[in-house]
């Protein structure tokens, strides 16, 4: 994974890449780096992407060093990574603060080598969850995502008590109790 973490760090022309790699001991891997910022059609980029890279991986890898960015399309995102097998990375020049950590509960295996800072997510109509009211709020639950990803409910709670302008980095115990480690 280390050697995984270091190809991509010096890419920064795009903000979803997917690439297979073939590993010394492992054997082919399917990388896939999310960074900077996670804005609209992010989602159709990692899903044309896993279309472009068929076959079987002896792993399946997502590289997270973001800023945060959309909630709707980080859960769109996370789903999908779930749905194809993918285990986490936080590189330990790495960081994955707020929606970011929606990829980061989407990883059936997680390595958190960098940072993760939780906040309140920014949205649209509002600073808050509770702004959000549009008909497809509740297929963006952010309380229905953790559940689905088996990541206890009270990081929604712990996530709505800080402020979107400001930010917490977890500690390796909260990262364990969050399930996120």
């Amino acid at each position: 994974m280390l050697a995984t973490a270091t190809l991509y760090s010096t890419a920064t022309f795009a903000q979803v890449e997917v690439q297979p790699v073939q590993h010394t001991t492992v054997g082919r891997i399917l990388a896939v780096k999310i960074f900077e910022e996670i804005a609209p059609n992010d989602y159709e980029t990692l899903l044309k992407g896993l279309r472009q890279n068929p076959g079987k991986f002896a792993k399946k890898i997502v590289v997270l060093d973001s800023i945060g960015g959309s909630v709707q399309e980080a859960i769109r995102m996370g789903r999908l990574l779930r749905e194809t097998g993918f285990d986490a990375l936080v590189p330990s020049n790495g960081i994955c603060q707020g929606t970011c950590v929606y990829l980061l509960a989407a990883g059936r295996d997680k390595n958190v080598r960098g940072y993760v800072g939780l906040h309140r997510p920014y949205y649209p109509s509002g600073d808050s969850a509770l702004s959000e009211r549009s008909s497809s709020a509740a297929r963006y639950s952010p309380s229905a995502y953790w559940r689905e990803m088996n990541i206890p409910t009270s990081l929604a709670e712990d996530m709505s008590r800080i402020e979107p302008s400001k930010m917490r980095v977890l500690s390796p115990q909260e990262l364990a109790r969050y399930r996120l480690d």
